[in-house]
């Protein structure tokens, strides 16, 4: 792809939930001229909006968003497809003269945009229709605990209940014979189309897990239940990779009164401060990152000056 000088350059602003990426984003990219691009896999979903944080009617005014409301909640998305559309999205920005930024707290849809996802053959429909019809009769638990067996490292990034997720990675083995694990550390990501500035957001840590407890709490207030409601009521089944997700399972359970409303509460709050944990992990491990606190704002300006000139 040539030289980082050549490349079209991209800023990259991640960071744990609740940490402020949106308000940074948008301050960066009102003085930049930029626009936002979603790496969020949760707002890539139409009528999921207070359970993933999306940013408001008013924000969106202020600066164009892309990736976000385009799929329904029982549509597949991943991050290849995440990688594809993203990445038309940025090289579309830069033949308009636009600064591109990807703003959001999913890692691996950061990677796959930078550096690249393996694809592997097609996999034989019967096997994927079988493993679904095994899923739907005995649950995934049975085949998150296969998975685990032949596959732990893929097992250990999954949610038991991802269904999705671990379907395709139990039909990767049998249709290839190796893992997603091994399939993706052979291609080692290393397809990198841009030249990227990454910029990770932290304070903290005690700090973030009051934001994320308080920013749970306003979510309730703002209406997660009836949205939650209003997903059911639209036959968006339960069982959606979507509707599995962090605040909404939790908020599906109450509903069906499998879990008590303070329960409820207090587990969606410690699952997302887990979350928060894992990406710091995540993105932790990425040397190429640059971490500043939310309210240094002049000093990622500076910072992104540098890295444009």
């Amino acid at each position: 792809m040539g030289s980082p000088a050549n490349k079209p350059k991209v800023i990259i602003i991640c960071g744990p939930t609740g940490v402020g990426k949106t308000a940074v984003g948008i301050q960066l990219a009102e003085k930049l001229d930029g626009e936002i691009i979603s790496a969020d896999s949760m707002q890539i979903y139409r009528y999921m909006d207070i359970g993933t944080a999306k940013p408001t009617a008013d924000e969106q005014s202020r600066i164009p968003h892309h990736m976000i409301d385009i799929v329904d909640p029982d549509e597949n998305f991943d991050a290849v497809r995440f990688a594809e559309m993203a990445r038309d999205k940025v090289m579309q920005l830069h033949q308009r003269g636009v600064m591109p930024l990807v703003v959001g707290g999913t890692g691996l849809y950061i990677k796959a945009l930078l550096q690249g996802l393996f694809q592997s053959n097609p996999v034989d429909p019967k096997t994927r229709e079988r493993l679904m019809k095994e899923a739907a009769e005995n649950g995934s638990g049975i085949l998150y605990d296969r998975l685990k067996r032949v596959d732990p490292d893929t097992a250990d990034r999954l949610h038991p209940n991802d269904s999705y997720r671990i379907i395709r990675a139990l039909e990767t083995i049998e249709s290839t014979g190796r893992s997603i694990s091994e399939h993706q550390q052979e291609h080692g990501f290393s397809d990198e189309p841009f030249n990227a500035l990454k910029i990770y957001l932290r304070i903290d840590r005690q700090k973030l897990y009051e934001r994320i407890d308080k920013r749970v709490d306003m979510m309730i207030e703002e209406g997660l239940v009836d949205e939650v409601k209003k997903l059911l009521a639209m036959s968006y089944s339960a069982d959606l990779k979507s509707m599995q997700s962090i605040g909404y399972r939790h908020m599906v359970e109450f509903l069906a009164e499998q879990l008590p409303w303070d329960e409820c509460v207090r587990t969606l709050k410690r699952d997302t401060r887990r979350f928060a944990k894992r990406q710091f992990t995540w993105f932790g491990a990425d040397r190429q990152i640059q971490w500043y606190e939310p309210d240094q704002l002049n000093e990622i300006v500076r910072l992104v000056e540098g890295f444009l000139d």
